[in-house]
């Protein structure tokens, strides 16, 4: 059973970096943050679970059928995450590429504490064996100022290299058209790995850091034990509202100007830019059937196609996708009947997976999965887990990796730039040595 007390955070001292700040001292950590962007079908501004009074931790073999007994069980919040790799457990499948990182392949947890930023409320959702740290909690968290658990001895910083090297990509990615122009698949996601291997970070430092330079609406901070990882993540997978479900993918890329002209400009040309609408029609019209599984007929819509939103770093082409699912249908089957995500795999999906493991170098696990919660009634909202940094701190490994989407109108320079444009934040940040 779980207690909850809410207080106003007007002038009170409380802050989101402290919360996060004072997180970290726990075991299992779940933030996800919406950095105040204006999200219709958010239920939140940030969420925050910590410490796991039971847990979920599953191989690929009955991953779902695993996660919907918990939910059933539990019958509470519950937060975690699932990787790409979980593909495996729908389809026959497999995934043979390196792993640096050894993520099970899906975890999920039932937090003791719960703490919800609405505006300026704080909502605390305790269990009841923790119930009398509430009061102590708020009260900690308007006066301490941020500090860091993690101690990092200063060093010449990660060393970051590439799994696949410029050839190398430039070669896939015309091995990926030619299966496009002999019709094997219309688009596909193509994915490459940026590593370091014997080094250590301090991760509430970098996803600090990561989310300054980003601002993204779907950040988020995981940390289990030794894993960690670190969003920035603008894409939302899909989102489940009493009897509405919401998807909205992302497909189509600019860079931004400092110059407001050229901003503009650039914007306006991602706005019409044929290749990049095309991709991103492709994926809505992936997303419309996977939805249409489960939704009472004609009810599935497109309220928006192709609007080009700006944040931080970068222009997005992104599309809202919405159906109303059928009465009774158990959330985590929606989940399972939708995943992965159409804007991470291609068209047809399962054709496109085939060929992403052929060609890729590096096992995706987190990277292109997905990270939310459940609520007790069945709502649920997860992210697209994207523009993130992963970290093992036991194998002292670091990794991110970066995509696009080919299509027939695909050049590799031009895909290749895109992904270092990507990638950008991620390597400033890890290579910022005042960190370490």
């Amino acid at each position: 059973m779980r207690i909850e007390r809410q207080f106003g955070i007007k002038d009170s001292g409380f802050t989101k970096s402290k919360l996060l700040a004072w997180a970290q001292q726990y075991e299992e950590i779940a933030w996800l943050d919406s950095n105040d962007h204006k999200d219709p079908y958010g239920q939140f501004d940030a969420l925050l679970a910590v410490g796991a009074h039971t847990h979920l931790t599953t191989g690929v073999v009955g991953a779902f059928e695993s996660l919907r007994a918990y939910r059933r069980k539990t019958r509470d919040w519950i937060f975690g995450y699932l990787t790409y790799d979980l593909k495996n457990d729908l389809e026959a499948l497999k995934s043979a590429n390196a792993d640096g990182l050894g993520f099970p392949d899906l975890f999920f947890f039932q937090p003791l504490k719960i703490i919800r930023l609405k505006g300026e409320t704080i909502t605390f959702s305790y269990l009841e064996p923790v119930v009398n740290e509430l009061e102590a909690d708020f009260h900690t968290l308007c006066k301490e100022e941020p500090v860091s658990y993690y101690r990092i001895d200063p060093g010449e910083g990660p060393k970051i290299r590439m799994r696949i090297f410029k050839e190398t990509y430039f070669s896939r990615v015309r091995e990926m058209l030619n299966h496009i122009h002999r019709g094997d698949i219309y688009e596909a996601n193509f994915c490459q790995e940026f590593f370091a291997e014997r080094t250590a970070i301090d991760p509430y430092l970098v996803y600090t850091r990561l989310n300054e330079l980003s601002m993204p609406p779907f950040a988020s901070f995981f940390k289990r034990s030794e894993l960690f990882l670190m969003c920035a993540s603008p894409e939302r997978y899909l989102c489940k509202t009493g009897n509405t479900l919401i998807s909205q993918p992302i497909k189509g890329t600019a860079r931004r100007s400092v110059a407001k002209r050229e901003d503009e400009l650039l914007k306006l040309q991602l706005q019409h830019d044929e290749k990049e609408r095309s991709e991103n029609i492709m994926i809505v019209d992936l997303v419309r059937n996977d939805l249409s599984k489960h939704a009472v007929k004609n009810s599935v819509r497109v309220p928006e196609l192709c609007k080009v939103y700006s944040f931080k770093q970068v222009h997005q082409m992104i599309s809202t996708v919405t159906a109303e699912i059928l009465p009774g249908t158990d959330p985590v089957t929606v989940l399972q009947d939708t995943f992965p995500m159409g804007s991470m795999t291609g068209a047809p999906k399962l054709s496109a997976m085939k060929i992403i493991e052929k060609l890729e170098a590096s096992k995706r696990g987190l990277y292109s999965g997905s990270l939310g919660y459940f609520s007790p009634e069945g709502d649920f909202d997860f992210n697209v887990v994207i523009r993130s940094i992963l970290y093992n701190a036991s194998r002292r490994f670091v990794s991110y990796s970066v995509g696009s989407a080919i299509t027939a109108k695909a050049t590799p320079a031009k895909e290749y730039e895109e992904c270092l444009l990507k990638a950008r934040a991620m390597r400033q940040v890890l290579e910022q040595d005042s960190m370490l």
